[in-house]
């Protein structure tokens, strides 16, 4: 495969990843702001873990910048790790002693925590994250001279 066309099917991954970012970033918005669905402890974590992405991978797209892996897989895996476990308290895995989320606030595995009362929002941020870093993963750095 010649530089030109690895750098071009990494620049589709990458926007593919960068779309996915931004269509999570932009949901979790929507749910907070338009909503007014207040976000739990753990959601709160994984905004800042996805946020950023749909800034950097957006550049790394227009620029086929397959090396931003080493910057972005931290990310998608600290947050993957936040949704992971988020999912287990909504699915009751994880004992509510230990549940992070405070008793005042927004409940962590609540029936506001689902997208028209079916889909569960950590588990929709999970695949989230599971997505970016398969695409990523999809991007080889060439050998650039």
């Amino acid at each position: 495969m010649s530089e030109g066309e690895l750098e071009e099917r990494n620049g589709w991954w990458l926007c593919l990843a960068w779309l996915t970012a931004v269509g999570a970033t932009l949901g979790a918005l929507f749910i907070g702001e338009v909503m007014g669905q207040a976000p739990c402890n753990l959601c709160w974590f994984q905004r800042i873990f996805m946020f950023p992405l749909a800034i950097i991978l957006g550049v790394a797209a227009f620029r086929s910048d397959a090396s931003i892996r080493s910057y972005a897989l931290p990310l998608v895996g600290l947050g993957g790790a936040v949704a992971a476990f988020h999912t287990l308290v909504y699915f009751g895995i994880v004992e509510e002693a230990i549940a992070p989320c405070a008793r005042n606030g927004p409940s962590c595995s609540g029936d506001a925590m689902t997208i028209l009362g079916v889909l569960p929002l950590p588990l929709v941020s999970l695949v989230a994250f599971g997505a970016i870093g398969a695409l990523l993963f999809m991007c080889r750095p060439g050998v650039y001279r």
